[in-house]
C-alpha cells in the first residue's frame, strides 16, 4: 500500500504556520488536511505550560462570493454544533473569524482517522471484536444525527476520527450535511461510499434520493473497509463490473468476501483519499 503523504498548503491562499488566532490564544502549527473546503490545521493553546491541541478548519472569506456559499458554511457550522452533543461526534468548541477567514475549532484526534488506521496500521483487520466495538459507536452517532433530522452525506473513513489508539471514534466534517429528507443534489460525497441512487441515472428514476438511505449505504461500505481493508467497488453504478457481480449475487459476493473484490485497485489508497 502507498504511504501517507504529508499535506501542504500555499501560504498565499491560507494562513501560514505560526499564525495566531482567537485573540492570540491558538497557534497554527501543522497542516492536517487540504481540500476544496479549505484547510485543516493542528493548533496549540499558547497560554498553558502543557499545550493542548485542537483541529482548526479554515474557510476563506474570499470563497464566499455568493450568498448560497455563505449559507452552506453557516449550515455546516450549525448542524455540526447541534450534532456534537453526542460523544461520537467530534466536539465543535467555537467559531472565530477575522477579516479573511472563518476558523472552526474542534477536537484534535492524535490517532488520526479511520482511513489512516486501516491503511497504515491495519488496526482492525482480522479483529472482529474491535470492528464491532468501533462500528457500534459509528452507528450510534449516525442514528443520533438522523434522530435530529441531520443527514451527513459524506460518511467515509477519512471523516471518522480516532482516539485512544483507535478504540474510540467520532464523526466529523458536516460540510455536505443536510436536513432535507429528499434531495436532488446528486453525487455528494465520496464516490466509493456513495449509494447507487445518489449517483443518479438508472438507480434514481424518480429524480430524487434519500440522504438518510445514502448514509446507511455508506455505513455498510465503511464496515467492509474495516473488515477487508478494501473498497468493494469503485462506484455503485451499472457500469462497474464488480458492482455488477454484487447485483447478480449479493449474498454470494459478500459470503466469499474480498476474493470478489477486484484486485489491488480496490485497496484503500492515498490516491483516492479526497
Amino acid at each position: 500500500m502507498p504511504s501517507k503523504t504529508t499535506p501542504s498548503v500555499s501560504s498565499s491562499n491560507h494562513p501560514a504556520l505560526g499564525t495566531l488566532i482567537d485573540e492570540g490564544t491558538l497557534e497554527l502549527v501543522e497542516v492536517l488536511g487540504v481540500g476544496g473546503y479549505g484547510v485543516v490545521y493542528r493548533a496549540e493553546d499558547t497560554f498553558t505550560s502543557s499545550p493542548k491541541s485542537y483541529a482548526v478548519k479554515c474557510l476563506m472569506h474570499s470563497n464566499l462570493h455568493s450568498s448560497r456559499q455563505r449559507q452552506l458554511h453557516i449550515r455546516e457550522i450549525t448542524l455540526h454544533q447541534i450534532a456534537s452533543a453526542h460523544p461520537n461526534v467530534v466536539s465543535l468548541h467555537r467559531v472565530v473569524e477575522d477579516h479573511k477567514y472563518t476558523y472552526i475549532i474542534m477536537d484534535y484526534a492524535p490517532d488520526h482517522d479511520l482511513f489512516s488506521q486501516i491503511l497504515n496500521n491495519c488496526r482492525y483487520l482480522g479483529r472482529d471484536h474491535l470492528i464491532k466495538h468501533v462500528f457500534l459507536q459509528l452507528l450510534d452517532a449516525v442514528e443520533y444525527c438522523h434522530s435530529l433530522g441531520i443527514y451527513h452525506r459524506d460518511l467515509k473513513p477519512e471523516n471518522v476520527l480516532c482516539f485512544d489508539d483507535g478504540l474510540r471514534i467520532a464523526i466529523t466534517d458536516f460540510g455536505l450535511a443536510t436536513t432535507d429528507k429528499v434531495s436532488t443534489e446528486f453525487r455528494t460525497g465520496s464516490v466509493y461510499h456513495m449509494s447507487p441512487e445518489c449517483q443518479g441515472g438508472d438507480f434514481a428514476l424518480s429524480g430524487t434520493y434519500s440522504p438518510m438511505a445514502n448514509d446507511i449505504w455508506s455505513l455498510g461500505i465503511i464496515l467492509l473497509n474495516l473488515a477487508t481493508g478494501r473498497n468493494p467497488w469503485k462506484s455503485a453504478t451499472a457500469s462497474d463490473p464488480t458492482f455488477q457481480a454484487y447485483l447478480r449475487d449479493p449474498q454470494g459476493f459478500l459470503t466469499h468476501g474480498s476474493s470478489h473484490f477486484a484486485g489491488d485497485q480496490q485497496r484503500l489508497s492515498t490516491n483516492a483519499r479526497y
